[in-house]
């Protein structure tokens, strides 16, 4: 059986991403706070459902920070894969809050349309600015990070929709500063809850479908089988398995036919011209295969195991 890691670039820039992580927990942690006092103060539902949501800002980089210090911790006997999929979890986790903080926001909001509120709009109004002001800062130190992990794009995806919920009640407060819209709050509320849920979704969706070993989205097991069946050795391929272990990592297990009994040694070179095509017309960096010669199994490209 042969048994293939390639090409793998994935650099270690944990402890960067760590003290990221740590500056945006303290920053969230002081703005939840000032947000759950002026919320109680002025009365404001927008404030308090944009407190809340900094709240799961705060838990969802805790997480964060967890998952990628365990991400970075080696392989074992009894953990063979290490705990490569933390920050994967992390950000199914985070995602999973999102929409669970979504559908509060929007039972809040409805009991408060049939029982408005007088709001002290004016503390909401300059609270409202703190918040766009520290999540904006924060969502600017994630962003790079965001663009290459899963569990740095879930932190970024909560504080970049907090950082837009803020910009929603900073206007909500003006509008009930200069007009006495007080509806608004409650309309706000539900808008970010919309918001909340259509982003949270994707991210939802990414990580359950790397948690179930699902084949990733841009690979096609047919073309796959096309493409290994021009190396002139291999009469067929089939039983294939296609997983992400990570984000950096794309495995791929499978049975080979061969026309002719061959040596180990030919077997060697045939794996190595499989594992070139693999990663570079596919971005498949880790192969196992399962060489055979007129053994009687099935031939599909995908057999229930």
């Amino acid at each position: 059986m042969g048994h293939h890691h390639s090409h793998n670039h994935s650099h270690d820039h944990g402890d960067l991403k760590g003290k990221k992580l740590l500056f945006t927990i303290a920053l969230n942690i002081v703005i939840t706070i000032a947000q759950v006092i002026g919320g109680l103060i002025s009365g404001s539902l927008a404030l308090l459902s944009d407190a809340l949501h900094n709240f799961s800002d705060v838990i969802s980089l805790i997480i964060s920070y967890i998952a990628n210090l365990f991400s970075k911790k080696e392989a074992s006997f009894k953990r063979t894969f290490g705990y490569k999929r933390a920050e994967i979890i992390a950000a199914f986790v985070n995602s999973s809050t999102l929409i669970i903080v979504a559908f509060y926001l929007v039972y809040e909001a409805i009991e408060r349309f049939f029982n408005p509120q007088e709001i002290e709009s004016g503390l909401v109004i300059w609270l409202a600015l703190l918040a766009i002001i520290v999540n904006g800062f924060s969502v600017l130190l994630l962003k790079s990070e965001a663009k290459e992990n899963m569990n740095m794009r879930s932190a970024y995806l909560h504080l970049f929709t907090d950082m837009a919920a803020s910009v929603a009640v900073l206007v909500g407060g003006l509008l009930m500063k200069y007009f006495q819209w007080f509806w608004v709050d409650s309309a706000l509320t539900i808008l970010i809850a919309i918001y909340l849920l259509y982003m949270g979704y994707d991210l939802l969706k990414a990580s359950f479908k790397v948690l179930m070993l699902f084949t990733p989205e841009d690979i096609n097991l047919e073309k796959i089988s096309i493409a290994v069946l021009q190396i002139p050795e291999i009469k067929n391929v089939h039983h294939i398995h296609i997983w992400q272990l990570n984000e950096n990592e794309v495995h791929m297990e499978a049975h080979i036919d061969f026309y002719k009994d061959i040596t180990l040694t030919e077997f060697e070179k045939t794996l190595t011209k499989l594992e070139e095509l693999l990663y570079h017309d596919f971005n498949i960096n880790h192969i196992n295969i399962q060489p055979e010669f007129q053994k009687c199994d099935s031939k599909d490209i995908v057999v229930q195991d």
